[in-house]
């Protein structure tokens, strides 16, 4: 049977990749590398890097392929995700059925760690309720941009006996700060969504290009530091033609 392999590859510094990460790229007959297209081409020599630095198995081969671009979500947020979701769904089952032996190993290089705001996992489910295809899947994890962002700014993520809360940007807009943690993890805002809290004492810790050459951290409370976040966000999104970025929540005296 046909062996998957999503393998976590950290923030965007190849020294996030742990050896288990190393061991499995190098079990891989094929390596598929994701090309979300020229805005983005960062992501992919990225990975391009991973594996010309830590494959040393001389039968794998590299296979490229194009992600689709999710559409504007109208007028359902998650009829939009859902049809881009099965878009790639037919992709990986072409990759799988046609790049892979049948009991060949196959890895696919995920962002961050596949577990926390990925969709590849979900995606992957769809493959297999479709029943075309039979494999075996394994999940090595990787350092997150949460890990990599308190690392950067040199701090705990939680606080003595409080609770962390993960969430988006849209959900921030929508809910606001949660009243039962002490600590917000923003990930998926690309329309800074800290600017519509009411409360400007709150403390951010922004980071973006985490682990990376570009790496960009500023910190400080959010009335004297938000409109500089959002200046400083947009002319990097402008210069690189894409952004991924992430920031942390507290509220005044915690």
């Amino acid at each position: 049977m046909r062996k998957l392999l999503f393998i976590g590859i950290g923030a965007g510094n190849p020294d996030h990749m742990t050896v288990q990460a190393i061991n499995g790229l190098n079990r891989a007959d094929v390596l598929f590398i994701p090309d979300k297209g020229a805005s983005k081409s960062d992501l992919a020599e990225l990975r391009r890097q991973i594996c010309d630095r830590f494959v040393t198995n001389p039968k794998s081969r590299r296979v490229e392929f194009d992600v689709p671009v999710r559409a504007e979500p109208a007028p359902s947020y998650r009829a939009t995700v859902d049809d881009w979701h099965e878009a790639i769904a037919e992709i990986y089952e072409g990759l799988i059925r046609d790049e892979l032996a049948e009991d060949g190993c196959g890895a696919f290089l995920i962002w961050g760690d596949p577990s926390l705001y990925d969709s590849a996992l979900r995606i992957l489910e769809r493959v297999r309720l479709r029943g075309n295809v039979a494999f075996e899947l394994e999940v090595i994890p990787g350092i997150t941009a949460i890990q990599a962002l308190a690392a950067s700014h040199a701090t705990a993520l939680n606080r003595i006996g409080d609770s962390i809360l993960v969430t988006t940007g849209r959900r921030l807009t929508e809910e606001g700060l949660p009243a039962n943690a002490a600590t917000t993890v923003v990930m998926l805002d690309g329309k800074c969504a800290f600017n519509t809290l009411a409360d400007q004492d709150v403390f951010i810790q922004w980071g973006a290009y985490l682990g990376t050459p570009d790496e960009i951290i500023l910190s400080g409370r959010l009335g004297d530091v938000g409109a500089e976040i959002e200046k400083v966000r947009e002319e990097a999104r402008r210069k690189k033609g894409w952004i991924m970025d992430t920031y942390l929540l507290r509220k005044p005296g915690d």
